[in-house]
């Protein structure tokens, strides 16, 4: 069985232990990642420390490099996106669409333009505002989109000038590995590195003297975590953590051309994604009619191994996820919550069928919490003023939505909404360029376009005067 080593200098490092990967589809196993001892963590480390220098004095370099890496990705679209879904359960079309939109970032960083500002001159001063990278940088990546997420991080902070050492999550690490061996055929020694390990790793990580900035994107704990392990050398951090994506359904929405939409926006990915929508606020006169269409798409919907191409959705990626997932459906119908759909439709893997949750307790923790699976409380509203009070009572802030035939009155509710993300008649939906982020507990900074980049900047102001005159 193909143990995949971490990648460190542009070498494949092998260590004496290794984790094992199993497909959550079928339980098997796929093969097995080195896991990188506090040695292989400093030995990273320093790799990129001595890289960085060379890498953030060339420009031109970094952007033909950032343009080979994508060209790399795409010749090895298949490879890549077959392992992917192996690991993470994901239907494979949605693995290449993955790979494709990763080159893509790559392939946008490398246009990217950067230009340090100018002030007036007076006096015979001149003055700019000048963009230096920070140095090592920590790429600290989750299980539910692990390539679409690498990519977000380190192709800004490669473009940036900025050095890498990426710690992919234990649960979906071989592609992550398979991917950066990959590239080390374009980028110089050192610049890109890969670790991998569980949440001792991404610790040792995060608190390296040598490392300058991270970026983590998972859970609000870990999140906490994380953040904590930079403090020790004031890093800072750009942190995308959990989100509990609350949709409003207004009266007027057009329930049966909104549905499959709807659909997608919950359940994409088995519902493991930040931003999907958790929870569905629908006005009671349309409550019925919704939930009678989500059902119907509900029985036709084609659970499966993600390397069938009838797939529609894949297994739950980690098996402790999919048993939380049941456990709070089974609360909230302790609680009075009548389900439609639902269980386990395979008799082995981490399949869920989604599953529609009426009558449910606002206070259970199907709503309050982020249940980050397939499985969608709907709670209905008759002041639209209601349904925004509901949706702002939450500790999260990454994304919402409003739902309705009118576009004008549906962005003036999604304006109240208190997110990084807001939607009219979409969700989920990022167009390049623009920002990505959290509000409240739903975390730090951006990834996307010039705020993105900016994350792997620190500004250094440089005022200059003409030498002294010798009269």
């Amino acid at each position: 069985m193909t143990v995949y080593p971490l990648l460190i200098a542009g070498q494949p490092v092998r260590t004496e232990t290794s984790d094992a990967v199993v497909d959550p589809a079928t339980g098997k196993l796929i093969g097995f990642a080195a896991r990188a001892r506090e040695a292989e963590v400093d030995a990273a480390v320093d790799a990129a420390a001595s890289a960085f220098p060379a890498w953030a004095a060339d420009e031109a370099g970094c952007r033909a490099v950032l343009a080979a890496a994508a060209a790399r990705l795409r010749a090895h679209e298949s490879e890549i996106a077959e392992l992917l879904t192996r690991e993470q359960g994901k239907p494979l079309r949605q693995a290449v669409a993955e790979v494709t939109h990763s080159a893509g970032i790559l392939d946008a960083m490398a246009r990217f333009e950067r230009q340090p500002e100018s002030f007036a001159a007076d006096a015979g001063r001149s003055v700019q505002v000048i963009e230096r990278p920070y140095g090592v940088v920590a790429a600290i990546t989750p299980w539910n989109v692990p390539l679409l997420l690498l990519f977000h991080k380190i192709a800004p902070a490669l473009r940036a000038g900025n050095s890498v050492v990426v710690k992919p999550s234990e649960h979906t690490p071989l592609s992550t590995l398979r991917v950066v061996e990959l590239l080390a055929e374009v980028f110089p020694p050192g610049v890109l590195n890969v670790i991998a390990g569980g949440g001792i790793t991404g610790a040792l990580l995060a608190s390296h003297p040598k490392v300058a900035n991270v970026s983590f994107t998972g859970s609000v704990a870990t999140g906490r975590k994380i953040a904590t392990a930079a403090a020790a050398n004031f890093a800072p951090v750009t942190l995308e953590l959990g989100g509990n994506d609350p949709a409003i359904i207004l009266a007027d929405a057009p329930i049966k051309d909104i549905a499959e939409a709807l659909f997608w926006a919950a359940f994409a990915n088995s519902g493991q994604i930040c931003f999907a929508i958790k929870r569905l606020y629908v006005h009671e006169s349309r409550h019925d009619e919704l939930v009678r269409h989500l059902a119907d798409r509900i029985d036709r919907t084609v659970i499966g191994n993600g390397l069938d191409p009838a797939t529609e959705l894949g297994p739950l990626t980690v098996t402790a996820q999919r048993d939380r997932v049941e456990q709070l459906v089974a609360e909230a119908e302790q609680g009075g919550a009548r389900r439609v759909g639902g269980g386990r439709p395979l008799a082995e893997g981490n399949f869920l069928r989604p599953a529609l949750l009426t009558h449910v307790d606002p206070a259970s923790r199907l709503v309050v919490e982020e249940q980050f699976g397939p499985a969608l409380p709907i709670l209905s509203f008759s002041k639209v003023e209601d349904a925004i009070a509901a949706a702002n009572d939450t500790e999260f802030g990454l994304g919402a939505s409003v739902w309705t035939a009118d576009a004008a009155a549906g962005a003036a509710v999604a304006r109240q909404l208190d997110a990084g993300l807001v939607w009219t008649n979409s969700h989920m939906e990022v167009f390049p360029g623009t920002p990505k982020g959290g509000w409240k507990q739903s975390g730090i900074g951006y990834e996307g376009g010039r705020w993105g980049y900016e994350r792997f900047v620190r500004a250094q102001t440089a005022l200059a005067r003409p030498a002294p005159s010798a009269n």
